[in-house]
């Protein structure tokens, strides 16, 4: 069955003009039907520079904004209308707005994993591989407005210490990873080597050898020269690890570590999304714009990101 709805995407891809972006925490079977695999930013990135018509992200709905935001001319769908991203869903444009009042001379720094309404009201978006080469980019003297993620955040702060107002913000999926996980991990596997992701809390970062983006995890295990990982992030990473290095092993920090909402993609639902081009992201001019704006800032910044 599979081999057939696979061959089916092949046809409609044909017929759309489109381009499928998958991200790393997305199931193995949905990995392999990409064009792209990676981060939210950077397969936004790579969709906008494709000649593509029609973009079929696989992830969740603050990754199909991004590209959105990205190719306006393009068509974006999101294959799960429900897949959405609790962390992003923690901060709101009015709550940051109200926030912004309280500081009014702060510069807002947006992680990435956040709505096209929040990335307009902020001056810089960043991602968790370059935030703390963008903050300690900017005014050393600036107050500065950190959101969504209090673990992120605090992994700046600690990185680069500069004072940061934090917003209460996490990944409930990075949360559920306990010191206690990757201790045991670490009596099981004792010669592994353990990367972390910077959404974790402090405790399991305090435990980590790197701490890394998923980007930032490939680059490393392909360049590192030990054999054997233990992986504190998302467990659908684990997935493109093994396929880009087949000679290595790797083992979950914890078993829990699952994002629902990046599991409710489906080979079918790619198919359903094909067909009748749903579920198509759109984002308003005067918010794409605006959030746009902040994107680019980063880029300037940091074009290599």
């Amino acid at each position: 069955m599979s081999n057939e709805l696979i061959e089916k995407i092949h046809q409609l891809k044909a017929r759309r003009k489109a381009v499928i972006l998958v991200h790393n925490y997305q199931p193995g079977e949905i990995q392999d039907i990409a064009d792209f695999v990676g981060d939210s930013l950077g397969l936004s990135r790579e969709a906008a520079e494709t000649d593509a018509e029609t973009i079929v992200f696989c992830g969740v709905r603050f990754m199909a904004e991004t590209a959105a935001i990205l190719s306006p001319a393009k068509t974006v769908l999101l294959p799960e209308k429900d897949a959405g991203c609790p962390m992003a869903d923690m901060i709101t444009a009015p709550q940051l707005r109200e926030l912004k009042t309280q500081h009014p001379d702060a510069l807002v720094v947006s992680y990435v994993n956040t709505t096209a309404d929040v990335k307009a009201l902020s001056d810089y978006c960043c991602t968790s591989g370059n935030a703390v080469e963008l903050v300690n980019s900017l005014e050393a003297e600036k107050e500065m407005i950190f959101v969504p993620d209090k673990y992120l955040g605090q992994h700046v702060i600690d990185k680069t210490g500069r004072d940061m107002i934090l917003w209460p913000g996490y990944c409930p999926t990075h949360v559920i990873i306990s010191a206690d996980a990757i201790e045991k991990a670490k009596q099981k596997h004792p010669d592994a080597v353990v990367m972390a992701h910077p959404e974790c809390t402090g405790q399991v970062r305090a435990g980590a050898d790197e701490i890394l983006s998923t980007s930032g995890m490939l680059h490393f295990a392909r360049k590192s020269g030990a054999k054997r990982f233990i992986v504190a992030t998302e467990t659908g990473i684990i997935y493109t690890l093994k396929k880009q290095n087949p000679d290595k092993e790797f083992y979950r920090a914890t078993d829990n570590a699952i994002c629902p909402n990046m599991k409710k993609i489906t080979l079918e639902k790619v198919v359903w999304s094909l067909e009748d081009m749903e579920y198509k992201i759109t984002v308003a001019d005067q918010i794409r714009t605006k959030a746009k704006a902040a994107l680019d800032r980063m880029l300037a910044v940091l074009p290599g990101t």
